[in-house]
């Protein structure tokens, strides 16, 4: 069984804003017990709801396409090849991001980080800096240059910090859909969010002065 990813839309033209569950988990269930009563074809349906926002998690966590592919397609295929054993203690698309997210660092441990945006590459306008930090940039992010600064800004965040944060705002899930995900208490979820948080407006704001 293979996979195959082709991004529909560049995280780069994205808001960065949470991403809606697609088709609810109730979906998901079913599916998983097709495939346990021998139905692989769902496999192609689990591939094709999730592989869109697999892949946004991949890209703002590695920082480059090339990589964020491969990480999606071995994050994929490892799920999949142990459908079997996910045991429905969270609903599958936590189960499946957080085999990505791992998939990703990995990936980035074996390549070093590589291709990722420089902050100090972004092309930055004064007037439209100033006015986006009204408020909550992470919240919504509007302009190209600001989002393109973002993703240069999350490569800068501690690795904990940045995967908490990807899951919880790329990924839509919910603090204790992340605390799930990552083996960590919601209290440690809200933490690193709040320093993360902190620590990006912090980045933007010392550019955005410059």
């Amino acid at each position: 069984w293979s996979v195959s990813i082709t991004p529909t839309k560049s995280p780069r033209v994205m808001a960065v804003e949470s991403v809606p569950t697609p088709n609810g988990s109730s979906g998901d269930e079913q599916l998983i017990s097709r495939f346990m009563r021998g139905d692989r074809s769902v496999l192609e349906e689990l591939f094709v709801r999730y592989r869109e926002i697999a892949y946004r998690v991949a890209y703002r966590l590695l920082g480059n396409e090339p990589d964020a592919l491969d990480a999606v397609q071995e994050g994929f295929i490892k799920a999949l090849k142990n459908l079997r054993g996910f045991e429905q203690r969270s609903s599958f698309k936590t189960w499946l991001l957080r085999i990505v997210s791992n998939a990703s660092f990995d990936l980035g441990r074996q390549r070093g980080r590589r291709g990722t945006v420089s902050v100090d590459s972004v092309d930055w306008q004064e007037q439209d800096c100033s006015a986006t930090l009204g408020f909550d940039p992470i919240q919504e992010v509007e302009q190209a240059d600001l989002r393109q600064a973002l993703d240069a800004a999350l490569q800068q965040l501690p690795e904990a910090q940045r995967r908490t944060f990807v899951l919880h705002v790329d990924a839509g899930l919910s603090y204790r859909e992340v605390a799930a995900a990552m083996d960590i208490s919601i209290g440690t979820v809200m933490s690193r969010l709040f320093y993360a948080r902190q620590k990006l407006k912090g980045i933007l704001a010392s550019r955005m002065s410059v």
